[in-house]
């Protein structure tokens, strides 16, 4: 147990840091110094933590630089040496000829940095690898730790005494984490695509717990030779909100510093919900967002992206005149298919003109109509059952922003009901547009939602008609004939609608979308679920189940 938690704080011995078969072999531990690939490599450095524990981290510069070098930090479990332009899956669509070969995984590139005048630190975390200590799945101990070593960073005699931090999922969520303690190197936040809320977008879709990639996650930390936070069993023995979520709460308003956020349409189920979030609420005066469709790794290493990201950072971190002055607040794009969509600048997010529209669902009929319809139901099995409702547009329409679907339903078999939800669009003919989909896939929808029924209670302070936030903190049983409404947020998504094309809801028992036969790449699963029985879906008269959507008017070019 931790001396800061008054929880039980599961751990499990760490696995032989040599025997990852998975990674590039393991060096030891010793410091080793070399010039490779137009740098200065440092290799092993230790930097000391404030308890006295070593944690070992790789510097990378300029070859010949003596002084006045800025420093990206990229933080991260997945070992420092696990560096290449081969590690990314084919699928992901990062081209190799983008990277060196001393790339880490989700991190900047050294080589590309270096030929900018960088420098770049890779660590690898308290208790993760060779580095001292227990590791710890983010909370305190970790945000300290990494304001240890930022702090050592902006002491280094060649640097220029300013630290960027930059990285995709867990090197964008440390940077939430350490910057409320305002190490005073760090003057500048790059995080691309990293969730800030570890119960809702993390750990219980909805209250429903994530089979697949959390377990996954969990198996990547391992490498120790301490003790590793066991996150999968955590996770496990704490199914509502505590004090074990409550010791990985962020304080995302503590966030003062110029932060340029990156958040993906297309990251249902992981990062795209706590990116927008932590954006929102931090309180930098200077902060950037630009939502994308396309592939999280893929869009880091652009060529286009690593140009804004020097911009960004040449900016804070060498005080040059940039193209960032030129910035709207937020970039968006609005799509219309995997590989279509437009870029367009917006002052803010959610977009103020956005002009909420309510459509029912008619159970009798299967549709999604203007207008509240007679009251009728729907049965389906809890399980395989799957129903769905289409509304097609009359003319041109964009959707952007957080829309929701409130149901009225009802269990026969159980005392529970776990609620999938998709949104998808239908060209004129009928037949579904696939979009990018987690990383990987173009088949994927406009968006998901997820709900327990039991875990219903609204967070009325925090909740909108377009966005409904649950408390998460206790359960609330069905009883037999009990018929309750249910909020269940979507996640965010900008799709534009031609006429002619249709908006389809998908409301189902289990995972709507399914990891291919076969294939090991991650993906969100939900497969331990509380259905069974038969599903009631009503509507009509007192049964206002509605779909808010959030519609952009168009704008007026004249």
């Amino acid at each position: 147990m931790s001396a800061r938690a008054p929880f039980a704080w599961l751990t499990r011995p760490g696995v032989d840091p040599f025997s990852a078969r998975h990674k590039p072999p393991l060096p030891p531990a010793d410091y080793d110094r070399r010039t490779e690939q137009g740098l200065l490599i440092e290799r092993n450095c230790a930097i000391p933590l404030r308890d006295g524990t070593q944690i070992f981290c790789d510097l990378y510069r300029p070859e010949g630089a003596t002084r006045d070098v800025p420093i990206l930090l990229a933080w991260g479990p997945y070992g420092k040496h696990s560096h290449s332009n081969q590690v990314f899956w084919p699928r992901s669509g990062v081209n190799p000829e983008w990277l060196s070969t001393l790339t880490p995984f989700e991190g900047p590139d050294p080589v590309w940095w270096g030929q900018q005048g960088y420098g770049v630190a890779v660590v690898d975390p308290r208790g993760a690898w060779l580095s001292g200590g227990d590791f710890h799945h983010n909370g305190i101990q970790e945000a300290e730790d990494c304001a240890d070593a930022i702090e050592w960073l902006g002491g280094l005699d060649w640097g220029n005494g300013k630290v960027g931090m930059t990285g995709v999922s867990y090197l964008a969520a440390i940077q939430y984490l350490v910057a409320p303690l305002k190490p005073e190197p760090l003057a500048a936040l790059n995080p691309w695509e990293g969730f800030s809320d570890w119960y809702r977008e993390f750990a219980y879709h909805g209250g429903i717990l994530e089979t697949g990639f959390l377990p996954r996650a969990s198996d990547n930390i391992v490498y120790s030779l301490g003790r590793t936070e066991n996150t999968w069993e955590n996770a496990r023995a704490h199914p509502l909100i505590d004090d074990f979520w409550e010791s990985k709460a962020l304080d995302l308003e503590g966030v003062t510093q110029p932060a340029y956020c990156v958040a993906s349409w297309s990251d249902q189920g992981l990062h795209l919900r706590g990116t927008i979030e932590a954006w929102r609420r931090f309180s930098s005066e200077q902060k950037w967002l630009d939502i994308h469709g396309q592939k999280k790794w893929a869009h880091y290493y652009l060529p286009e992206s690593r140009k804004r990201q020097l911009a960004f950072f040449d900016h804070f971190l060498r005080e040059r005149e940039t193209s960032i002055a030129a910035w709207p607040p937020v970039r968006i794009e609005v799509r219309d298919r995997h590989g279509e969509q437009v870029e367009r600048a917006e002052q803010e997010y959610p977009l103020a003109r956005t002009a909420y529209r309510t459509l029912h669902l008619d159970m009798a009929s299967r549709a999604l109509v203007d207008e509240a319809p007679a009251e009728g139901s729907l049965r389906q099995d809890a399980v395989e059952g799957s129903a769905s409702f289409d509304y097609r547009f009359k003319e041109e329409t964009e959707i952007t922003g957080e829309a929701s679907l409130r149901l009225w339903v009802e269990a026969e078999g159980s005392d529970d009901m776990d609620l999938f939800v998709a949104l998808e669009k239908l060209d004129s003919n009928g037949e579904k547009v696939g979009f990018i989909f987690y990383a990987f896939y173009e088949y994927g929808p406009v968006a998901l939602g997820w709900q327990r029924v039991s875990h219903r209670a609204l967070d009325e302070a925090r909740s909108s008609p377009g966005r409904p936030v649950h408390t998460h903190r206790s359960e609330e049983r069905l009883k037999p004939g009990d018929i309750v409404p249910v909020e269940i947020e979507l996640w965010p998504f900008s799709t534009r609608f031609a006429a002619g094309e249709s908006l389809r809801v998908i409301v189902a028992g289990a995972d709507i979308y399914r990891r291919e036969e076969g294939v090991m790449l991650p993906f969100p699963m939900h497969e331990e679920t509380r259905n069974a029985g038969t599903h009631i879906f009503h509507s009509g008269g007192a049964y206002d189940s509605v779909l808010r959507l959030p519609v952009i008017p168009q704008r007026n070019h004249a």
